[in-house]
């Protein structure tokens, strides 16, 4: 069983759906309303410990009314919370509107993930006992850095999903190992990755490439029927780093597999499948 250490964001998503979304100045009737716990930290430590693995969270909820019920929604999912702090104010939300299609639209306002400055020694030893230290920039790029140092200085392996994407200094992209990225973020960011040695590359439906130490490969991912892709490349992610232990190529189709099987189900952390799903689907 692989051991991950999540240094992320963690999120009450409020999740409007519409037969499409509004454009410039326009108001259009949704059809149904829910609040979804969520975040791409969260998210990717759900995605992760589903798919098998052990897996701690370090991270920030506010004294809302969400703060309690995000931590209840890691501790049900026997992620470790002893690196969840909750800080004055208002946890994370992200405001989403789901068309016909599937299709989304997302609003991420930071609270508490952007209060996240700095590691405790408690959150240093969580990255070094770790295999894998998995962060995204939801929140501060200085706690993502001092994250990635401390898991580079203690042999812990660094997967980014930096997104989303931004400018980010030489020196955490020297820490990367591993970067999964979209095809606009591959785009954005080509020159950057290009010193990373792992990266994978989502494509949507057509599934996603590997380019690094072995070689080029591809997985076409597997034909689903499309209700909802939040949350699909953060399943995707936290099921890669949950199998990374195996190699990139059994790892990537365990990551493709999870993350058509979120897009069948609304929401974000209620569509990431469990391992028993994944594997019943790769046997199929």
């Amino acid at each position: 069983m692989a051991r991950i250490a999540v240094v992320g964001s963690i999120n009450m998503d409020l999740v409007t759906r519409t037969p499409r979304r509004p454009r410039p100045g326009e108001t259009v009737l949704g059809t149904a309303f829910d609040t979804v716990p969520g975040g791409k930290g969260a998210n990717q430590a759900i995605a992760a410990r589903r798919a098998g693995a052990a897996v701690d969270f370090v991270g920030a909820v506010g004294t809302d009314v969400f703060g309690a019920e995000l931590r209840k929604v890691l501790e049900d999912n026997e992620i470790g919370t002893a690196g969840l702090r909750t800080v004055e104010g208002s946890s994370g939300t992200a405001t989403i509107v789901v068309d016909e299609a599937g299709e989304n639209t997302i609003i991420v306002v930071g609270g508490a993930n952007a209060e996240l400055s700095g590691l405790t020694d408690g959150d240093r030893a969580l990255v070094a006992e770790a295999d894998i230290l998995l962060c995204q920039l939801e929140i501060p790029v200085e706690t993502v850095l001092g994250a990635a140092r401390c898991a580079r200085d203690r042999g812990t392996l660094v997967l980014l999903n930096p997104s989303p994407a931004r400018s980010l200094p030489p020196e955490l992209w020297e820490a990367v190992d591993i970067a999964v990225v979209n095809e606009g973020e591959a785009a954005q960011l080509d020159s950057e990755l290009r010193a990373v040695p792992h990266v994978l590359t989502t494509r949507g439906g057509a599934g996603a490439s590997y380019r690094g130490p072995e070689g080029e490969l591809t997985h076409p991912g597997m034909r689903v029927e499309v209700v909802d892709t939040t949350g699909a490349g953060d399943t995707f992610t936290g099921a890669l780093a949950a199998h990374w232990h195996e190699g990139p190529a059994a790892a990537l189709a365990w990551a493709c597999t999870a993350g058509a099987l979120a897009t069948t189900v609304v929401g974000a952390s209620a569509s990431i499948p469990t391992a028993a799903a994944i594997e019943r689907a790769l046997a199929e």
